[in-house]
């Protein structure tokens, strides 16, 4: 079934948050100003203070609209279930942890985590906005994943948590750190991805059979 149309008001709302991301991460916090956004988004100053009430609150709208559109693109809610668990351990682990970093390493995100920590000391809720949409709810479902698992006798964790944690940032920590430092450049090809994925299953895989 098609989804509903947006009403008047959430349209105004979507086009605000879009231009709002546009120039945020164009201009920085401080470079983007809600007169922009309003033109931008072809309305009103007033109808963006309406919506989200400051400038503060709008930027805070707009990391966690991105890092929650982001974790719906990874997230298969299905793959906790029992039921639809490959048996291949490492290929479904694979799949997932490709997803994510497909994801994660996308230049736009990227730049949405350097503009948050570089506005932490002033709105400390954006790292916990970023955190909460991204690592806690990654981590979050790879848990539900590796307890599956342990279930079947498939992996032998003590606890699927601290072993989702570890698997989270074996996938994410080098390539990720290396993408924030060098930008662009710094984007692993998706050979290059795959390559890291399968070892870094490999040697969770390893650890946990």
């Amino acid at each position: 079934m098609p989804a509903p149309p947006l009403s008047r008001s959430a349209r105004k709302r979507a086009d605000i948050l879009g231009a709002a991301e546009e120039l945020f991460l164009a201009h920085g916090y401080l470079g983007a100003s809600v007169d922009d956004v309003a033109s931008r988004a072809h309305v009103s100053k007033p109808t963006v203070y309406a919506h989200f009430g400051n400038k503060e609150a709008l930027f805070v709208a707009v990391v966690s609209a991105m890092t929650g559109d982001a974790g719906d693109r990874v997230l298969d809610h299905r793959a906790a279930e029992s039921d639809e668990l490959d048996d291949d351990v490492a290929r479904h682990l694979r799949s997932y942890a490709l997803r994510q970093l497909t994801v994660v390493l996308q230049p736009r995100l990227l730049q949405l985590r350097r503009l948050v920590i570089g506005e932490v000391a002033r709105f400390p809720e954006l790292a916990d906005a970023l955190f909460d949409g991204g690592p806690a709810r990654a981590i979050t479902e790879l848990t539900h994943l590796v307890a599956a698992y342990a279930e079947r006798g498939l992996l032998h964790v003590d606890d699927p948590r601290v072993a989702a944690t570890h698997l989270n940032w074996l996938v994410m920590g080098a390539p990720l750190n290396v993408a924030m430092l060098l930008g662009d450049k710094g984007i692993p090809s998706e050979e290059a991805l795959i390559r890291h994925v399968k070892e870094a299953v490999r040697i969770f895989v390893a650890a946990h059979s």
